[in-house]
């Protein structure tokens, strides 16, 4: 991409934004951001906070949520209209920069402006349904009632492989609901995150009201560690998100983590195996398996799994690697040189103990520029209680682990510590709701692809993988609200 295609990227895109304004850290410290899919194109020097910057963004949320708090969510609903008018126009910017400092295909960029298109809509939807209830009362002439109301500050901690919609799905309800926030993005995709806080900006959120506070570890600390923020919604690791819990446990912090997956597609000896590789090949390589939804694990039965491998591995294959830019890249670089890093030592470690790399298992780099290119890779005879077929590797790396049957293919599924997506492929009805009862998942699905959720569908998991109200649904105001109640006498 040519520098001319952000021409409305500027420095102030590069610093944090409190109280309404764009600010340098304090300390003057900076992080350089590049672009995964070419090591030479670079973004800029983006602030790297410390915890007096996410401090003195929490004081202007507090000076901010009286008044926010007030204007109810009706009339809080308007700002998140016009946000979305605002992202109308600007989404193929944003899907841009997205691709230009994440590195996803600019069609999955595009993708996820629209989810987040699709969050703001219905978040602003819901403002005449965040109610409670009148119940009957034990005295005459008294009523008996039950409402919402926001639990105050919160700190907003999201991840870079959504950088968009994740930070899109928490912000908007954050604010509908009446808190005021403190976004802290992963230092990889900072750009992003401006530009999302520049849409609230433009449609006129006060100050105070959403601040940004850019960078790593230190800044996220310090929200977790100051008093007035009442919650925090982070997404990300297993163990930054029992970090933050432990963090604030002592002072009762409310937590909403959502903390990964180890996702199995079960494909089961009545399965259509063309179905079912069309969408391993979707789940496992799109995004180059950097989703928490992601199919990491595909569970075979032995009666199909050869003609089942047959079909995928010659596909999977033929996938062409190569920059988010390029219309004709199928597989997008990782986000940086630590994930493809991580990505080969463990199909490395894989093999070490009897493992088959199928295809892929290296860096591709013929063509390319230098940049983060891993090789689609399958990896078969994969031992179901494997490190490989446990552990989330967050890349483009597919395990085959063998199943004899229905029900060793669901304990083989639910063996993880995870549970965030489970798929079945099957031609049994019966088969299918039994899964869907069985299999210890947040997000099923039946004979189609194990990504992804509508917009108005909870984003959940089970296990390790989700702790607190679940995301994009009503129930999501478990989290931002908390419940009063009244008795009236008249």
């Amino acid at each position: 991409m040519s520098s001319h295609e952000l021409d409305f990227i500027d420095l102030r895109h590069r610093h944090n934004y409190v109280n309404g304004e764009w600010l340098p850290a304090e300390s003057r410290q900076t992080r350089r951001n590049i672009n995964p899919a070419d090591s030479a194109d670079d973004l800029g020097d983006f602030v790297e906070s410390g915890g007096a910057d996410a401090d003195r963004a929490v004081d202007a949320a507090v000076a901010a949520q009286s008044e926010w708090q007030a204007m109810g969510p009706i009339r809080r609903a308007r700002f998140l209209t016009e946000a979305g008018r605002l992202l109308e126009e600007r989404a193929e910017g944003i899907a841009r920069a997205i691709t230009r400092e994440q590195g996803k295909l600019l069609t999955e960029s595009r993708g996820e402006v629209e989810r987040g298109a699709a969050i703001l809509e219905f978040t602003a939807g819901e403002a005449r349904r965040i109610n409670g209830t009148t119940t009957p009362a034990e005295e005459e002439r008294t009523w008996a009632l039950t409402f919402r109301r926001p639990i105050g500050v919160v700190g907003l901690v999201s991840p870079w492989n959504f950088p968009f919609a994740i930070p899109m799905w928490k912000v908007a309800p954050a604010l509908l609901s009446g808190c005021t926030a403190v976004l802290k993005p992963s230092p990889f995709t900072p750009l992003t995150a401006a530009l999302l806080i520049e849409l609230f900006h433009d449609a006129g959120v006060p100050a105070g009201v959403l601040n940004l506070v850019q960078g790593d570890a230190a800044a996220g600390e310090a929200l977790v560690a100051n008093p007035s923020v009442a919650g925090i919604s982070f997404t990300g690791s297993p163990g930054v998100g029992a970090a933050i819990h432990k963090g604030g446990a002592h002072r009762l912090l409310r937590t909403q983590l959502e903390l990964g997956g180890k996702n199995a597609v079960l494909v089961l000896d009545d399965a259509d195996l063309e179905k079912a590789v069309d969408a391993v090949i979707k789940g496992a390589f799109g995004q180059a398996g950097q989703r928490c939804s992601a199919t990491s694990r595909v569970v075979v039965d032995r009666q199909v799994k050869d003609e089942f491998l047959s079909l995928l591995v010659p596909r999977v294959a033929a996938l062409r690697v190569g920059p988010g830019i390029d219309p004709t890249s199928q597989v997008c670089p990782v986000v940086n040189t630590d994930r493809m890093n991580a990505c080969l030592e463990a199909v490395a470690t894989a093999q070490e103990s009897g493992a088959k790399v199928l295809t892929g298992g290296h860096r591709v780099t013929d063509g390319l520029p230098d940049g983060c290119y891993v090789a689609p890779t399958i990896v078969g005879d994969v031992a179901w209680d494997s490190e490989l077929a446990q552990e989330e590797i967050f890349g483009p790396v597919l395990s085959v682990v063998e199943s004899d049957g229905f029900d060793d293919a669901l304990r083989i599924a639910n063996s993880v510590r995870y549970g965030m997506s489970g798929t079945v492929f099957t031609a049994s009805q019966s088969r299918a709701f039994e899964a869907m009862e069985r299999l210890e998942a947040g997000m099923l699905h039946i004979n189609r692809p194990g990504v992804g959720a509508y917009a108005h569908l909870p984003h959940v998991g089970t296990k390790a993988s989700q702790y607190g109200p679940p995301e994009c649904s009503p129930q999501v105001w478990d989290f931002y609200t908390e419940w009063r109640s009244a008795c009236i006498a008249f």
